[in-house]
């Protein structure tokens, strides 16, 4: 049950690259060693993705001036997470239907201490890509994923092959120079660097040189996916939860926000990460940006 890719992990949050983000690094950290300590008695993974891609432009294709970028993930109004929970709760349902067996399960999203992209990719969902996203041929990395651990023996499926190849594209445009090789193979994302990572995670004051290559960044960064080929013929998701509401703001009207107003509007949304401070702090950068273009 023990991923291999665990020592990877390791070395990644040993050199640093983690950040500030100590759930990464502390005993949050240390249990994505073994998902049994999420379900004592799991046996198996069931590994699921969720598309959450639109018919809207990417990032690299958005030139309007004076809006600011939100990651593609966060348009929508509900908050994933719960999307998430209520699709694995009813496929949990649906195995105790046929099961003739008592079991135990447990939910997992991006929030808990497990190295799911690595599972995703042993239960044949993707590969890793070279932006550290997974990858489906079919229907590219657009989609959100999510565990359901069972105290149940099911037979595992086979990971697909890498099909990045030689391709650097992802690589070759990130502003920040994020995505750095192992020395092994593989490439990882030094967090620090992230875009993403400046925009939701990093509190406090972001260096100077660094918020130079924010551009008009103000919630995540979607560069090294909007890029990749595997994304040219992703297909659109059809769920309303995930329908663009919040599709690049004008970025003077984010900065009147009052605090008050930032509830309002982004509660219950992925955008709540950045904090109200994250976020008018984000604001003021990509205005300067947009002034000095």
């Amino acid at each position: 049950m023990p991923h291999e890719d665990f020592e990877r992990f390791e070395t990644w949050r040993q050199q640093g690259m983690a950040g500030e983000m100590r759930y990464l690094t502390d005993r949050r950290g240390d249990m994505r060693a073994d998902p049994r300590q999420l379900l004592p008695d799991a046996q198996s993974i069931v590994c699921v993705g969720k598309l959450y891609n639109t018919p809207y432009p990417y990032s690299s294709e958005f030139q309007e001036p004076r809006r600011g970028w939100i990651s593609r993930y966060a348009w929508g109004a509900a908050d994933y997470h719960d999307v998430m929970r209520q699709g694995l709760r009813r496929l949990a349902e649906k195995i105790a239907q046929i099961c003739n067996e008592p079991f135990s399960w447990k939910i997992c999203v991006d929030t808990a201490p497990l190295l799911e992209r690595s599972y995703a990719r042993a239960a044949g969902l993707g590969w890793i890509g070279k932006n550290t996203c997974l990858i489906n041929q079919q229907q590219g990395s657009w989609f959100f994923l999510g565990e359901l651990l069972l105290s149940l023996p099911l037979a595992p499926d086979i990971p697909p092959p890498n099909r990045c190849g030689t391709c650097t594209r992802c690589i070759d445009a990130c502003p920040t120079a994020a995505l750095v090789p192992d020395g092994q193979g593989w490439f990882r994302l030094d967090a620090r660097k992230c875009i993403s990572y400046l925009t939701i995670e990093k509190r406090g004051a972001i260096p100077e040189a660094q918020q130079q290559q924010m551009g008009n960044h103000v919630f995540g960064c979607d560069i090294c996916q909007d890029v990749c080929p595997w994304n040219r013929r992703a297909p659109y998701t059809q769920d309303a939860a995930f329908q663009p509401r919040f599709f690049a703001p004008e970025l003077d009207s984010l900065a009147e926000l009052s605090e008050q107003e930032f509830r309002e509007k982004f509660r219950n949304t992925p955008v709540w990460r950045a904090t109200y401070p994250g976020l008018i702090r984000n604001v003021a950068i990509a205005r300067s940006n947009c002034e000095q273009a």
